[in-house]
């Protein structure tokens, strides 16, 4: 029986979500289903993966570089039972990082199960419980899968306890607690039910993938036709290509269907193509059944959360609830000096243009007017939610600067409230009091704190934490710790307002001149503090190079040459004492800034710089600001 007969047999069809934190093996253990199933060869999938192994469905340049998963994916497998019944699971790849999780709750809708996947050492994380809690409000069964087992430091049977605890945490019902747990290691391929047990294969997880994954429901293939759009896709022949799960009836091809828009609008326009899934691949075929995913071409203008259904029984599905963003920052038009050197889009119509186009498909994300014409108020999910939008739009060509991420309250009972999230930290033990001095200088409250022995005397830490306090707290983590704490956070809550902004304990050093940065100039500033630049590098007046190593900022001369005379030096420039320069990452950037500086943003470079360039301009705005305090 050929994969597309099987389709049709509702009974065969398996829809299932793939639930992981950020690496805990999610997409190797996709890879390795793909394999198995047979579809693939190794050869295959590492062209497909661009000769990386473990990346074929991180298939977004950004995903492969940071090793997360940024945008929803599906694809299908088969698998062929003792019996010889041949079973399609369509796989729904979701991100693991909260920031995503507008990605998450469209897709959600999709699956009639869930693969929890979770680490055997790491145990449940911040994001894992962000996503589970979602799919535990759609009804989803979860499968628990203890990756990595094969880790010297794994414990999976505690990791198993702890999971339990976190579905007790979120009050699952009684029939998700019993759920099904297996052993695996993604990496070397093979799944068991008990550990005793020897297994060489993922042939158990596809046995419970089919035992336990609710199938979709019988009779609907002769109900009217519905179908949700939950995410899309572009080509340039044949422009938008709308994805969902058809819920109920048949869509064929050249059918006249009706598509009602989430403000109600209902039109009426005709199918062009009916695409469905067959590994990492859409084939073009006649119809597709009641319970199985499909890509749908031809109903352009379409959006995300549009009903698709018969015109005589036009009903309309319930949109999907999107939390609300908790961050916000401005998008403001690129007036540096060295603006237009590098970017191709720098007018804000080109910058407004292209907001609107990520709107389409970002559902988590907002637009509105900023204080002028060129500005705009963009809000988010979270930092790195922004971040990657900014990465993205600068590979695309723009130029724009932006101001300092604030967090969004929220007025609840006539209280002002504000977020608060969950942070979780693991460290070594000797770290553990530069960790706490440093969360607590920031209103948070300890909930958790337990030593894992087994991976040489690490120590694991939650807190609830406001969200800004969590501002430019990760580099400072990584500064007291040398680098060895690992640190995740999510949106836990609302509370009321308890803490004050934190600001930067230290101030910056600011160009004076333009110019060419010497080596020369900075010797002479050896002792002023860190840079954030290289000798040659190019800067102009009010760009921010450098962290003061005291309070307040100090204006410096870092394009100053050595004069040249008839007399002989008494060293050379090749003895000039120049820091390491600090590497700030975009993320970095946006955590470090405050509310009087900016990030400019171009497809080749990323400066800090102050809002106003001239020393004159930001003491006259200085002076102001006090009068009016």
């Amino acid at each position: 029986m050929s994969l597309t007969q099987s389709a049709r047999s509702a009974s065969q069809i398996r829809n299932v979500a793939i639930i992981a934190h950020v690496d805990h093996g999610k997409t190797t253990l996709v890879d390795q289903m793909l394999y198995q199933s047979g579809q693939y060869r190794n050869e295959e999938l590492s062209k497909l993966a661009g000769g990386q192994h473990g990346l074929i469905l991180d298939s977004n340049d950004l995903e492969r570089e940071r090793g997360i998963t940024i945008f929803s994916k599906n694809c299908a497998v088969r698998y062929t039972s003792d019996e010889g019944s041949e079973y399609r699971i369509n796989l729904i790849d979701t991100p693991g990082h909260a920031d995503f999780g507008g990605e998450v709750e469209r897709v959600l809708g999709m699956a009639s199960g869930t693969l929890l996947l979770v680490d055997a050492y790491e145990g449940p994380m911040p994001q894992t419980r962000f996503v589970l809690q979602k799919s535990l409000e759609y009804g989803l069964q979860p499968i628990v899968v203890i990756n990595k087992v094969d880790r010297p430091d794994a414990r999976p049977h505690e990791v198993v306890d702890e999971v339990f605890d976190l579905l007790v945490e979120l009050d699952a019902p009684d029939h998700v607690l019993e759920f099904p747990i297996l052993f695996a290691s993604a990496r070397q391929g093979w799944a068991t039910h008990d550990l005793a047990e020897e297994s060489d294969s993922l042939k158990p997880l596809f046995e419970s993938i089919v035992a336990h994954v609710a199938e979709p429901e019988s009779g609907l293939h002769d109900s009217p036709l519905r179908m949700q759009v939950t995410t899309l896709d572009y080509s340039e022949y044949v422009g938008r290509i709308a994805i969902g799960r058809v819920l109920s009836g048949v869509v064929q091809k050249k059918q006249r269907v009706a598509v009602i828009d989430r403000k109600g609008n209902t039109s009426e326009r005709q199918v062009a193509q009916v695409l469905a899934f067959e590994g990492l691949d859409r084939h073009e075929v006649e119809q597709v059944d009641a319970g199985d995913l499909c890509a749908v071409v031809g109903l352009e203008p379409i959006e995300i959360g549009d009903t698709i259904c018969c015109p005589t029984h036009g009903e309309q599905l319930p949109v999907v609830n999107i939390d609300e963003p908790t961050l916000h920052m401005t998008f403001r038009v690129n007036d540096g000096p060295f603006s237009g050197r590098e970017g191709k889009f720098l007018t804000s119509r080109q910058i407004s243009e292209r907001l609107e186009r990520e709107l389409r498909s970002n559902v988590a994300l907002r637009v509105s007017p900023g204080a002028t014409q060129e500005q705009f108020r963009v809000s988010g999910r979270g930092l790195m939610h922004l971040g990657i939008l900014l990465e993205n739009m600068r590979r695309e060509g723009f130029e724009l600067c932006v101001g300092k991420p604030q967090v969004i309250t929220r007025e609840i009972d006539g209280q002002q409230c504000e977020p608060i999230e969950q942070l979780v930290v693991d460290c070594p033990d000797a770290c553990q009091n530069s960790v706490m001095a440093l969360v607590g200088d920031r209103r948070a409250t300890v909930t958790k704190i337990s030593h894992r022995t087994a991976s040489g005397g690490f120590v694991h830490m939650e807190f609830t934490i406001p969200a800004r306090s969590l501002m430019g707290l990760r580099s400072r983590m990584l500064n007291a710790t040398q680098g060895q704490a690992i640190m995740h956070h999510t949106l836990l809550d609302y509370e009321p307002v308890r803490s004050v902004a934190v600001h930067r304990p230290v101030g910056v050093l600011i160009a004076s001149e333009a110019g060419s940065i010497t080596a020369y100039a900075l010797d002479a500033l050896y002792d002023r503090g860190e840079f954030f630049i290289r000798p040659g590098d190019q800067v102009y007046t009010g760009q921010v190079v450098g962290e003061h190593c005291r309070t307040g900022d100090l204006v410096v001369n870092v394009v100053k040459g050595k004069k040249l005379t008839n007399m002989r030096a008494a060293g050379k420039d090749d003895n000039s004492q120049v820091r390491p320069v600090r590497e700030m990452s975009l993320e970095a950037c946006l955590e470090y800034i405050e509310d009087d500086e900016l990030v400019e943003i171009t497809p080749g470079s990323i400066r800090l710089r102050k809002t106003l360039l001239g020393e004159a301009d930001r003491r006259r705005a200085s002076r102001r600001a006090a009068e009016n305090n």
